[in-house]
């Protein structure tokens, strides 16, 4: 499987709930994850030069830790 994972992965994966959303619940949760990636996908390519190489790497690949985990 590749770096970029497919539309619907991504929502599955943003459909749990996060613990301040379950508080208020939600109606159809894989819609509300669609809406929200959706509008971040807008925002991050919006803020974007044209000639701008976006890098998408996760926390643990950008920083050496300085410390063990607890």
């Amino acid at each position: 499987m590749s770096d970029e994972r497919s539309d619907q992965d991504r929502v599955e994966s943003r459909a749990h709930l996060l613990p301040e959303e379950a508080v208020v619940g939600s109606e159809d949760p894989q819609a509300q994850a669609d809406a929200i990636l959706t509008d971040s996908d807008v925002r991050e390519d919006r803020y974007t030069a044209p000639d701008t190489l976006l890098e998408r790497r996760t926390s643990d690949q950008t920083v050496t830790p300085s410390e063990p985990p607890d």
